[in-house]
């Protein structure tokens, strides 16, 4: 068979994800021409080395990041946190954002070595930890499905580093888009770029929430999203540790079917 060039192959209709951008966008635009303190928000920026306000084009691939998140589950999920003293810990398993519900293999680490490893399983209410079944293998939601629901530890989340990242990690996805003038307003701003995995992610200080952080200062958390508005990464800067907590996004995951039993967290 011949193959097709590019000239032969029909030209796609825009996907959803790609008109839900165009849409985002337009509001934006609209916005900004009906309110002139959006101007200078919104204003186009091209080859600027430091940070500057987003612009039209980026507070509507921001606004879209936890809706692509939410269609995108369930995604594989990094989370690595320092509890301070030498101490990390690192988290790998799977969100289901449709469920708000998550699980995952933990490791704790010290200056001479592990400390601890386990199962944690976390929703929107609080984590359960538990010890690896013996001789179950596979990946962590696959274990969790062989511990009994007597065999989780359960409690409300605190403000341990850990806590904090998994709590954090829920509140990511979203049902639908963040209104992206909003974003702009408050605070949001673009502050470079980078390569993760062979592709170009805009990295972008986030709003800042009422509360979380004092005018003028920079949001805690930082995003870095690629062209088609898929969320990457995220950095949380924790009081008083110097290492923020990361978490690493791996795409979807089709395999992982997250159990019922384990989700008694309150």
């Amino acid at each position: 068979m011949a193959r097709k060039t590019k000239a032969d192959i029909p030209e796609a209709s825009p996907g959803p994800g790609r008109r839900r951008a165009v849409w985002l966008r337009s509001l934006v635009a609209l916005a900004v021409c009906a309110a002139a303190g959006g101007l200078v928000a919104y204003r186009s920026v091209s080859d600027e080395p430091g940070e500057r306000p987003v612009t039209v084009d980026e507070a509507s691939r921001l606004a879209l990041s936890r809706l692509n998140l939410f269609e995108a589950s369930p995604v594989a999920v990094t989370l690595t946190a320092s509890e301070g003293g030498g101490v990390g810990v690192r988290v790998e398993g799977v969100v289901d954002y449709r469920t708000r519900r998550g699980t995952g293999r933990y490791q704790v680490t010290g200056a001479n070595g592990p400390l601890d490893h386990g199962l944690v399983v976390w929703d929107a209410g609080g984590l359960g930890l538990a010890p690896e079944p013996a001789g179950a293998d596979g990946p962590a939601w696959q274990q969790a499905e062989h511990v009994p629901r007597q065999g989780w530890s359960p409690r409300s989340y605190t403000a341990d580093p850990l806590d904090a990242g998994l709590q954090l990690i829920v509140q990511l996805g979203a049902d639908r888009p963040d209104n992206p003038l909003l974003l702009a307003q408050s605070g949001a701003r673009w502050l470079g770029r980078d390569r993760l995995d062979g592709r170009e992610h805009d990295r972008f200080a986030g709003p800042r929430a009422q509360g979380a952080a004092p005018d003028g200062e920079r949001s805690p958390l930082t995003y870095w999203v690629d062209a088609d508005g898929a969320l990457r990464r995220v950095t949380m800067r924790m009081p008083g540790l110097g290492t923020p907590s990361t978490v690493e996004f791996g795409g979807r995951d089709d395999t992982a079917k997250l159990p019922e039993a384990p989700w008694l967290t309150g």
